[in-house]
């Protein structure tokens, strides 16, 4: 597994990006100094919108594996619901048959008794 940098050290990237973006906004006259304070502000910035851009990215994980695990909990709803109205509409249908055998049973005894 790989080791947490600490806190407070900023990547050799934001250092170098940062120093850069100093540099190019320099005013004649400015000292080392001051470009350097100005090159720390700016990887502070870097660094806090890497952080906000990280929690964004969690949160955004987060609401998708939740919708993930939602439409899957509907699905298999769906599905439960789906087997229990067929079960409902077997046993309805069940005693049609019978009863059309009942009344054609009726009806051809009626017929002989007629006849």
């Amino acid at each position: 597994m790989a080791t947490k940098k600490s806190q407070g050290t900023p990547s050799p990237e934001t250092q170098a990006e940062a120093m850069k973006i100093a540099r190019a906004t320099q005013k004649p006259g400015q000292s080392k100094e001051q470009t350097k304070l100005i090159a720390q502000g700016i990887q502070h910035g870097i660094e806090q919108y890497k952080k906000q851009q990280k929690a964004k990215a969690r949160e955004r994980d987060k609401l998708r594996k939740k919708q993930a695990r939602d439409k899957t909990q509907d699905i298999e709803q769906t599905t439960t619901d789906a087997a229990a109205v067929e079960q409902v509409v077997v046993s309805k249908q069940h005693w049609l048959p019978w009863l059309l055998l009942v009344v054609s049973w009726i009806g051809f005894f009626s017929f002989l008794q007629l006849g």
